[in-house]
């Protein structure tokens, strides 16, 4: 199989540990867009997040993507055209905020261009994802009153053993209005009904004529799941959880041992 399009986790897939795209990476990632692949950045992240990332790959001269909040949007990094955008409802921030301020040590974060908006008070899961993103945190009272723009997620942080708790209570008010899942065990993602990475690929496939089975998809964490069951050539890093391990087709090195650079090595050249 030709594999065209290569998407990609970032945070324990294409960065090391010190958050870092190593340079053999990145000249492989280069070199397979200049044969005229595409590569996608496929992260929960907000786009402004991803973009110092895009912008080391080059993606924009090459027309890649970024597939960012977990899949609730897909930006064309040459046409900056939005592909694909899907908010959460309009009557979700406020109940969403009451579960969880009744939680010791829980925040709630939401997301403007260019902070995060802590609805609670910052705790170090809260100042992680500000720390990868890049994005400064602006504390707020009344967080639902901040959510007045369309917004793709809503994040929730704290410790695991309490997010599985604030997990139980969002599910049970929720039911299956909305897409509610954990992408690491600190961090619970409250995503628009039936979006997550596999979801939003699928339709950049359909939209520039590849399949699934042109597609290799590498990642480590449980919201990228999905995108690894779809593709063609589903990739765990050897550092990805268990759940993880066990449904890809293949298991590359660490992400610390250039494990995405194994993958282009053995089938994209």
């Amino acid at each position: 199989m030709s594999y065209q399009i290569l998407a990609l986790d970032l945070d324990g897939t294409l960065t090391n540990s010190k958050k870092e795209i190593t340079k053999p990476t990145l000249d492989a990632l280069i070199e397979i867009q200049k044969a005229g692949k595409k590569v996608v950045l496929a992260s929960g992240r907000p786009t402004n997040g991803v973009l110092p990332l895009a912008e080391q790959l080059h993606l924009a001269d090459y027309g890649s993507y970024i597939l960012s909040f977990n899949g609730g949007r897909i930006t064309d990094c040459r046409s900056k055209e939005i592909v694909y955008n899907k908010v959460l409802p309009d009557n979700v921030a406020e109940p969403v905020f009451h579960i969880a301020k009744k939680y010791a040590g829980i925040d709630i974060i939401g997301y403007t261009p260019d902070h995060l908006l802590s609805g609670i008070r910052p705790n170090q899961y809260s100042e992680l994802e500000s720390h990868i993103n890049h994005m400064p945190i602006e504390r707020v009272e009344d967080f639902p009153s901040h959510i007045t723009e369309p917004t793709n997620k809503i994040l929730i942080t704290g410790e695991p053993s309490i997010i599985q708790r604030v997990k139980d209570e969002v599910c049970d008010y929720f039911h299956s209005y909305l897409s509610i899942y954990c992408s690491d065990p600190f961090f619970l993602e409250i995503m628009p009904r039936g979006i997550d990475k596999a979801h939003s690929l699928l339709r950049l496939l359909t939209s520039i004529g590849l399949t699934t089975d042109e597609m290799i998809c590498c990642g480590d964490g449980y919201n990228d799941l999905t995108m690894i069951e779809v593709a063609g050539l589903g990739v765990a890093m050897a550092n990805a959880q268990p759940d993880v391990l066990e449904i890809a087709d293949y298991i590359t090195k660490s992400n610390d041992e250039d494990g995405v650079l194994h993958v282009i090595n053995q089938f994209m050249r």
